[in-house]
C-alpha cells in the first residue's frame, strides 16, 4: 500500500501526437538516451507555468513538432526511485502539424507507429494507459473553448448599467493569463456575448490573434434566455475543422448549455464549479459532444497541488 504521507509534488505535462497514416492515425514515440526508453514526450513545468502551456512547449523542445491540444487524456501518477515523491503528467492529445523532428539534448530519436504496434514499443505501462485512452474516440475531434467571463466585481457596487460592468483588476489579470493557455488549443476565433466584462475577457486573446471579436447577444444571459433554441443551434453551427473557435459568456447560461450539449450527446460531465475564468474544452465529432474538460484548476500559474 502506498505511504499516505507520500504526495504527488513533481508536476509534470505532455501529449499524446499523433498523425494521419494510410491505415489510420500514427503515434509518434520518442527515445531518450540518458534513460534508453520509448515515451511519449513529457517534461516538468517550469515556474509559473500551467499544465496546458508546459505540453505544448515540452512536445515541440522534444520533438521539434509545432502541435495544438485536443482533448484531454487525462493524467498518471507514479513514484520517482530513490524519493518518497510521486510525479503527476497531465496529457492531452495533439495532431502534429508541419514540421520535422530534430535532435536535441534530450530526445535522439522519433518514431511513428500505428496503433495497432505502439503499444510494444512504449517502455511504460503508464503511457500505454495514455494510449488507451486515445483509442476510445476518433482521433480528429472538433474543439470548441467555452470561457465563463473573468472577475468584475460585484453588480450592486457599479453605478451603471450593467452590460457595462467592465472586469476588475483580478478579471484583467485573469483575462492576459487565460490568452496562452487558449492558444495552446489552437485558439482562431472569438464569439462573445455583448456585456462589456464578456468582451473584455477575450480582448488580450484578439489582440494576440489579430482578429476580430464577434458580438453574439444570444450568448448573454439575457439573450439566451429569450432564445435558448436559437442560442443552442448558434453554438453548434460555429463547429468547424478548420480551426478553433472560442466563445465567451456568462454563469447563468454556461451550465444549462453544456448540460444540454452533454445531455445530445450521451455524455457523463466531470465535476465543475463554472468560477469566473474558467474553460470547458469541448470535443466534438460532427456536432455530438463526445469529451469535456473543465479547465480550472489547470490554469492556475504555478499548478503544483495534487
Amino acid at each position: 500500500m502506498r505511504d499516505p504521507r507520500v504526495r504527488a509534488n513533481i508536476h509534470a505535462a505532455g501529449a499524446l501526437v499523433w498523425r494521419a497514416g494510410d491505415k489510420g492515425p500514427e503515434i509518434a514515440v520518442i527515445h531518450r538516451p540518458k534513460y534508453g526508453d520509448w515515451s511519449l514526450p513529457k517534461g516538468k513545468l517550469d515556474p509559473g507555468e500551467t499544465p496546458i502551456v508546459a505540453a505544448v512547449r515540452e512536445v515541440g523542445e522534444e520533438t521539434g513538432l509545432p502541435c495544438s491540444l485536443g482533448r484531454f487524456l487525462g493524467h498518471v501518477t507514479y513514484p520517482i526511485p530513490g524519493h518518497r515523491q510521486l510525479k503527476r503528467v497531465y496529457y492531452w492529445a495533439a495532431e502534429a502539424k508541419a514540421g520535422e523532428f530534430t535532435v536535441n539534448a534530450e530526445v535522439d530519436q522519433l518514431r511513428w507507429y500505428p496503433l495497432d504496434r505502439v503499444m510494444d514499443q512504449l517502455s511504460y505501462p503508464m503511457d500505454r494507459q495514455v494510449v488507451r485512452m486515445f483509442a476510445r474516440l476518433p482521433a480528429r475531434t472538433a474543439t470548441v473553448l467555452l470561457v465563463r467571463h473573468a472577475k468584475a466585481g460585484k453588480r450592486g457596487k457599479f453605478d451603471g448599467p450593467d452590460a457595462e460592468r467592465p472586469l476588475e483588476p483580478a478579471g484583467a489579470a485573469q483575462a492576459k493569463a487565460l490568452t496562452p493557455n487558449l492558444l495552446a488549443f489552437g485558439a482562431s476565433e472569438i464569439h462573445s456575448a455583448d456585456p462589456l466584462r464578456c468582451v473584455q475577457t477575450v480582448t488580450p486573446l484578439a489582440e494576440a490573434l489579430n482578429v476580430e471579436i464577434n458580438c453574439e447577444p444570444m450568448f448573454s444571459e439575457q439573450g439566451y434566455d429569450s432564445a435558448k433554441d436559437a442560442a443552442r443551434q448558434r453554438f453548434l453551427s460555429l463547429i468547424t475543422d478548420h480551426g478553433v473557435p472560442v466563445v465567451c459568456s456568462q454563469g447563468g447560461v454556461i451550465p444549462d448549455l453544456v448540460q444540454w450539449l452533454a445531455e445530445r450527446g450521451e455524455l457523463s460531465l466531470p465535476p465543475a464549479r463554472n468560477r469566473k475564468g474558467s474553460v470547458w474544452a469541448l470535443s466534438f465529432t460532427d456536432d455530438r459532444l463526445v469529451a469535456a474538460d473543465h479547465l480550472d484548476r489547470a490554469l492556475t500559474t504555478g499548478f503544483v497541488k495534487a
